[in-house]
C-alpha cells in the first residue's frame, strides 16, 4: 500500500491519552485469558497498528481502550482517569470515541444518513442539527449520492464508508478501529485506508487499529505486536513477522 501520512510524528504530542499496567483479562472463571499483563502507553495524536495472530487478544485490548469491556486486574487510564471507575462510560464513549469495525454494524432498516446519526443521540448535538452533520459527513467520505439509501444497496466499499462517517458524528478525539479493511477488496481497501489516514491527520485524532494486514501497519505511526494476550514488542516495524 502506497499511502503514507505526512510526518505521522508532527501530531503527536506528549499527552498520554491511555496508560495500561498490568492489565488482565479473564474470562469462564479465569480458564480463558485473554490479557496477561499488558503495559502500554499512547500519546495523544498517534497512529497505532496492533498486529498479531487470532486470539492474540487485540481485539479484547481495543474494546477495553472504548470502554466496551472491563479488565479483570489492573489498571487503565484515560487521560489519567480510571475507565473502570468512570461514572457514566457512555458519556465517555459519546464524546471522546469513535468505532470503525469490520463488519460495519450499520441498522439495516436505517438509511445511510440515519445511521450516521445514531452517535448522536447521545450527544450535545441539537436534534435540528442532525441530519445536517450527518449529510456533511457523508459528503467528507465522498458518499451525498447515497445518503438516502439503505445498507443493503450499498457496496462493501460504501458501507465502511458510511461506517466511517458515522465514528466521526461526535467529533471524537480517538478512533478505534477493529479490523477496518477486513471485508474490503485490495481497490477498496487502499481508498477506505486513504481515507481514515487523511481524515485522522486532518482531524488531528488518535488512532488506535487492530489488523492483520502488514501493509495498513506500515502506515502507522507506531507498531504493538501482540502474542498470547502479551505485548511482546511495542515499537516494532510493521514488516515484522506475526
Amino acid at each position: 500500500m502506497s499511502t503514507s501520512p505526512s510526518s505521522p510524528e508532527s501530531a503527536v504530542s506528549h499527552e498520554s491519552v491511555y496508560e495500561a499496567q498490568g492489565l488482565q483479562k479473564e474470562y469462564d472463571d479465569g480458564s480463558v485469558k485473554a490479557l496477561r499483563g499488558v503495559d502500554l502507553q499512547i500519546k495523544a495524536g498517534e497512529f497505532i497498528a496492533i498486529i498479531g495472530p487470532s486470539g492474540c487478544g487485540k481485539s479484547t485490548l481495543l474494546q477495553m481502550l472504548g470502554a466496551l469491556d472491563w479488565q479483570s486486574s489492573g489498571t487503565l487510564l484515560y487521560r489519567g482517569k480510571s475507565l473502570k471507575d468512570m461514572p457514566d462510560p457512555s458519556v465517555y464513549r459519546a464524546r471522546e470515541i469513535g468505532f470503525i469495525f469490520q463488519s460495519f454494524h450499520l441498522l439495516p432498516t436505517f438509511t445511510a444518513i440515519e445511521n450516521v446519526q445514531v452517535p448522536m443521540f447521545e450527544s450535545d448535538i441539537p436534534l435540528g442539527q442532525r441530519a445536517d452533520r450527518a449529510r456533511e459527513l457523508l459528503k467528507l467520505v465522498g458518499l451525498e449520492h447515497r445518503i438516502n439509501h439503505y445498507p443493503s444497496k450499498l457496496s462493501g466499499g460504501e458501507r465502511q464508508r458510511v461506517a466511517i462517517a458515522r465514528s466521526l458524528a461526535n467529533n471524537p478525539s480517538v478512533l478505534l478501529a477493529d479490523e477496518p479493511t477486513g471485508n474490503l477488496d485490495s481497490a477498496n481497501t487502499k481508498s477506505v485506508m486513504e481515507l481514515i489516514v487523511r481524515l485522522r491527520e486532518e482531524k488531528k485524532m488518535t488512532l488506535v487499529m487492530v489488523t492483520h494486514d502488514l501493509d495498513i501497519a506500515r502506515v502507522a505511526s507506531r507498531t504493538i505486536q501482540m502474542k498470547d494476550g502479551l505485548i511482546v514488542n511495542n515499537s516494532v516495524p510493521a514488516t515484522s513477522p506475526q
